[in-house]
């Protein structure tokens, strides 16, 4: 063999050993993202904007793989955890779903009855009022007869909201009133009596109000023992 072949073979030699060493780089790096990154997982994607209180359906997201290890422990990996969910706040599309996005859709309670009212959207408080609130329910009366004063009642306390509709323009006509107006369809959980009671005050009441309770309370009228049981309230009481 003579030179200009054993510098051939040499140089051969050198090239196989930069291949073998340019392949375990490339295996170290594999093995280094690898590690990094772990085994994928099952996350859904939101592919459309959900308006809060809404019900969730599986047409709303579209599945994607993950690496786990880059998943927080409240994703979503299971479409079975949105059923009988709805939205706590507005879903924006592109985000990932979360367990803390969602609560149970309330529901009727054994004894409960549901019942649903158009409620003039200024006196909805103003839209603070959704799904799951607990609201007080008033209504204000003309006197009965001429001359006698228009009358405030309370005539729910603590009534639970199962669902707030879509903002709808209504026509309001009474002897007072000639005038357009947007009313809320509100859906409430209620007793019998107390059914019987709102559905009394929507037929006959000028105004149907409600008034939103603090989570901290039971929905019961303030004010001292001895004067929870009144309900009513006339303007000559504050003379």
């Amino acid at each position: 063999m003579n030179s200009r072949q054993r510098r051939g073979v040499i140089l051969l030699l050198l090239s196989v050993l930069c291949a073998l060493g340019a392949f375990a780089g490339v295996l170290a790096v594999i093995s280094d993202v690898n590690s990094k990154v772990g085994p994928e997982t099952t996350a859904y994607r939101l592919t459309r904007n959900v308006e809060p209180y809404k019900p969730l359906s599986a047409n709303q997201f579209e599945k994607i793989s993950m690496p786990k290890r880059w998943l927080s422990a409240t994703a979503v990996t299971d479409l079975r955890q949105i059923e009988g969910k709805i939205a706590v706040t507005e879903l924006k599309a592109g985000s990932l779903l979360q367990t803390d996005m969602i609560v149970e859709r309330p529901e009727l309670r054994p004894g409960e009855q549901e019942i649903a009212i158009m409620v003039d959207a200024a006196a909805g408080v103003a839209g603070k009022i959704t799904a799951g609130s607990t609201v007080n329910i008033y209504a204000t009366f003309a006197g009965e007869k001429k001359g006698d004063p228009d009358q405030s009642r309370l005539i729910v306390t603590g009534a639970r909201v199962l669902d707030v509709g879509t903002l709808t323009p209504v026509s309001q006509r009474n002897d007072r009133t000639d005038r357009a107006t947007s009313a809320v369809p509100i859906t409430f959980a209620l007793s019998t009596l107390d059914t019987q009671r709102v559905a009394y005050a929507e037929s006959f009441a000028e105004h149907v109000r409600l008034a939103l309770v603090a989570p901290s309370t039971d929905g019961s009228p303030g004010g001292s023992p001895a004067d929870k049981g009144d309900r009513t309230y006339t303007l000559d009481k504050d003379k």
